[in-house]
């Protein structure tokens, strides 16, 4: 992370200035230009001398000799973390659009998704990524065992999405915590499915609630006395959920806007292009845990600017993102990939009220 360099109410103003400016033409900035356009009310001078103490401060460059100034990355990052407010105005619109233009209740979840990172990307004018959600961080809503044979327990499962899945499980009679007269048959059948409701009655009371993910890391030492003859075969249950449901390291993301961005003077070299392009639909493993990073500060919005980035491709660019939940659960991601002369404003306010509205309906729906 950046220093944060300690700057005066001037200097300030002429850091934002030059950011805007640059901003907005993609060219070097001068004291003539900021003395014209932004009403400084100081002489160009005086601008001089401050660009010149904002370039020694690391906040300004000279892309080569008597140029005007460019915003460094620790310009950006001050410029965004200090000198800025997210666009309420644009929050509204994209999530107006949002309301109006997707359809949770007829389209599936991936076309959701989808619809939203094509109106991310038309109004940032950027690259926008969303993640498919996590299954791993799908909750334990109803869990029932059923006899079905010799040997055969069939596990029935309810997420809190209310997906219904089933699992075989294959248990010999003689193993150690075998729910009694597994074995099937005769006058023990009603024994077993007795025994196996009252096991289900246990775990649903133990387990409801709780992520998927984290079923095989609880603690069943200290399980009551009534069923700790069942431990072993809790123990085989819930590492055949585990298995069952294992999470891969990362979800595939929906990519839009990418032929729009590409057309910006930043990526004009054939080579760049290609990198990113190559990370965006070969390597999303790796930019995967960028954009569903928990953000560093107690904001919502993660914001790695240039070099903040760790993959190369990217090294140019500010990647802005932040997590969308399911009651209060985050379950993926929304993300902004542009150059790092961005509009900051409208970039962060679309990022954070995209994600807002995601988590809002699918807590609702």
């Amino acid at each position: 992370m950046f220093v944060q360099a300690k700057l005066t109410e001037r200097q300030q103003h002429i850091l934002w200035a030059t950011v805007r400016h640059y901003i907005a033409t993609a060219e070097p900035v001068g004291s003539k230009s900021l003395m014209e356009e932004y009403n400084l009310k100081v002489s160009p001078a005086t601008i001089r001398n401050n660009m010149g103490a904002l370039e020694k401060a690391g906040l300004l460059y000279q892309p080569y000799t008597s140029a005007g100034r460019v915003p460094s990355d620790s310009g950006y990052r001050i410029y965004v973390d200090r000198l800025i407010t997210p666009s309420d105005t644009l929050a509204k619109e994209v999530a107006r659009l949002l309301r109006e233009q997707l359809n949770f209740e007829r389209w599936s979840l991936e076309a959701v998704l989808r619809g939203a990172a094509q109106i991310l990307s038309t109004l940032s004018g950027y690259i926008s990524l969303i993640t498919m959600p996590q299954t791993q961080t799908e909750r334990l809503q109803h869990l029932q065992l059923v006899p079905v044979g010799a040997g055969k327990i069939m596990v029935i499962i309810v997420t809190h999405t209310y997906q219904t899945q089933s699992i075989l499980m294959e248990i010999a009679p003689t193993v150690e915590g075998m729910p009694p007269g597994s074995s099937g048959g005769g006058e023990d059948g009603n024994l077993v499915e007795q025994e196996l409701q009252l096991l289900s009655n246990f775990l649903n009371h133990e387990l409801k609630g709780r992520s998927l993910g984290e079923l095989c890391a609880l603690d069943w030492t200290e399980v009551d006395r009534e069923f700790q003859s069942y431990g072993n075969f809790i123990k085989q249950l819930l590492e055949s959920l585990r298995d069952r449901h294992q999470t891969p390291e990362y979800t595939r993301i929906q990519v839009s806007g990418v032929s729009d961005v590409l057309r910006l003077p930043e990526f004009s070299q054939l080579d760049q292009v290609q990198t990113i392009l190559h990370l965006l639909e070969d390597e999303q493993e790796q930019l995967w845990p960028l954009i569903f990073a928990a953000p560093e500060s107690q904001q919502q919005v993660n914001i790695r600017i240039g070099s903040e980035n760790p993959l190369e491709p990217i090294r140019s660019c500010t990647l802005i993102s932040a997590p969308y939940c399911q009651n209060s659960l985050p379950i993926g991601s929304v993300g902004i990939l542009g150059p790092t002369r961005m509009v900051y404003e409208n970039a962060i306010a679309l990022v954070e009220a995209t994600a807002n509205y995601l988590s809002e309906a699918l807590s609702q729906n």
